[in-house]
């Protein structure tokens, strides 16, 4: 897999006139042997985001948090994270994400991590807390593996900086719909067309939003400003609140699909 993929998936939902959906959900959860089950499940999704579960993740609110802290305490590690990657790109046949934090990255190292990752399958990297001033090691490296690296924009972001971000050609943008930590949210702040407008003046990397998109409906009214959506808190909460596996992932395929209906051009 490489960065070929997701810009293909890009393309060919433009082709069809609408962004791409792009579920992310917790390596591990509900437990490493169940979790691929848990993104196959989400047929309906262009491609994954899978988070690498880690200790303390600065960007993600309580529910993400949670997932962490289960996936951990079942016995998900770095490697065992990958295999998920693996293991859902080959199913799937599907772009995947790997969407982890800085300090993983490089205990690690910038190189063995975008190796590790690459031989996952995976076809980009999503850092949450790297910022850009100190991204360009780790950019260097997982191009250098053929894999996408993704970069954020957010309602706070100045112009200086968002022609920084577009100019660093990321594979795509990563644009923050609401501020604040990952987790639902009841409604809109109203800020996201302003972001898309302004990241459309200095770039044409295709634009993805996430973070408190919740909701089909929420997910719609992005649609129009978007190449791509990102959805985790509220797909990974109906998996918290799972009696079993099975309830899950049946869960998980009707909300995903839902969402991705939202998303679709009126016929």
């Amino acid at each position: 897999m490489s960065r070929v993929r997701l810009e293909k998936m890009f393309a060919e939902c433009e082709r069809q006139g609408r962004p791409a959906f792009l579920p992310f959900m917790t390596a591990g959860l509900p437990d490493p042997d169940n979790s691929v089950e848990m993104f196959l499940a989400m047929e309906s999704a262009d491609g994954y985001e899978v988070g690498i579960p880690y200790s303390d993740p600065l960007m993600d609110g309580k529910t993400i948090q949670e997932a962490g802290r289960r996936s951990l305490g079942a016995g998900t590690t770095f490697a065992i994270g990958l295999e998920i990657v693996r293991e859902v790109a080959e199913k799937s046949d599907k772009p995947v994400l790997v969407m982890t934090y800085a300090n993983v990255v490089f205990q690690v190292g910038p190189e063995r991590f975008a190796s590790l990752v690459s031989d996952a399958k995976a076809s980009g990297v999503i850092i949450a807390d790297l910022p850009l001033e100190e991204a360009f090691e780790v950019k260097t490296a997982i191009e250098a593996s053929g894999l996408g690296m993704v970069l954020f924009a957010a309602p706070t972001t100045d112009e200086d900086r968002l022609k920084k971000i577009g100019s660093a050609d990321p594979v795509f943008v990563y644009a923050v719909a609401e501020m604040g930590v990952t987790g639902e949210r009841e409604r809109s702040g109203g800020r996201a067309l302003g972001l898309a407008e302004r990241l459309r003046a200095v770039t044409d990397r295709p634009l993805v939003f996430g973070i408190g998109i919740s909701t089909p409906d929420q997910a719609k009214a992005l649609a129009p400003y978007a190449d791509g959506v990102i959805v985790g808190s509220a797909l990974v909460r109906l998996v918290l609140e799972a009696e079993t596996p099975k309830a899950a992932s049946e869960a998980l395929a009707a909300a995903s699909e839902a969402l991705a209906r939202s998303l679709e051009r009126p016929r």
